[in-house]
């Protein structure tokens, strides 16, 4: 019979979503690792034991966003329409933010500490969706034939910056991402249409 286990996944759970509100409201600096887990009900000897250290928790942090952002993405079945499946994925960026904003923030803050090779190469992983499904609209001939990175960073950079903006409360008086989201991704994946013969300098 194994061991049991000190500290469970639930309470491993628990702590990650603290400490990741912690450092969404105040950066990496407000995240105490003795107010963590006063806050989580438990000691910070489990924080320690679950995590290491802080940056053993940041880099848990960066893993659990990667992680759970990539699973949502790939909720996205491919079917037989490639443009479709770009913007449906930029739909599921979107969604994964609303419900995980304090995660996804994780991911893009730069005020936070350097991690290593194997979290960064992670959370690049999360964009392989979108390249695929970019991918197979050029093999389709739909999409012109450039770099499929090229096209599904372009895409990507539309989802970003307009979640971005949503999270951030900073939508001009009269606009709201939610109406024309949809319509500003589709405008982007068009944009990339074998119909469109000027090259990218």
């Amino acid at each position: 019979m194994g061991r049991p286990k000190i500290h469970d996944d639930a309470l491993r759970g628990r702590l990650i979503g603290q400490a990741a509100a912690l450092v969404f409201e105040g950066g990496v600096d407000a995240l105490n690792l003795r107010r963590l887990a006063a806050d989580a009900g438990t000691s910070t000897s489990a924080v320690y034991s679950l995590f290491g250290n802080k940056a053993g928790l940041l880099e848990s942090l960066y893993l659990e966003a990667a992680r759970r952002f990539g699973a949502r993405l790939s909720e996205v079945a491919a079917t037989d329409d490639p443009v479709d499946d770009v913007v449906r994925l930029g739909i599921a960026y979107r969604d994964y933010a609303l419900r995980e904003p304090h995660l996804y923030a994780i991911m893009f803050d730069r005020r936070g500490p350097e991690f290593d090779d194997r979290a960064r190469a992670e959370a690049t992983a999360t964009i392989a969706p979108l390249v695929d499904a970019v991918r197979r609209g050029q093999d389709e001939g739909v999409l012109r034939k450039v770099g499929p990175e090229l096209v599904a960073l372009s895409c990507w950079g539309v989802a970003h910056g307009l979640v971005s903006l949503e999270l951030a409360g900073s939508m001009p008086p009269g606009l709201d991402v939610a109406s024309g989201y949809e319509v500003a991704l589709r405008a982007m994946v068009d944009g990339w249409r074998q119909s469109i013969v000027h090259s990218p300098h």
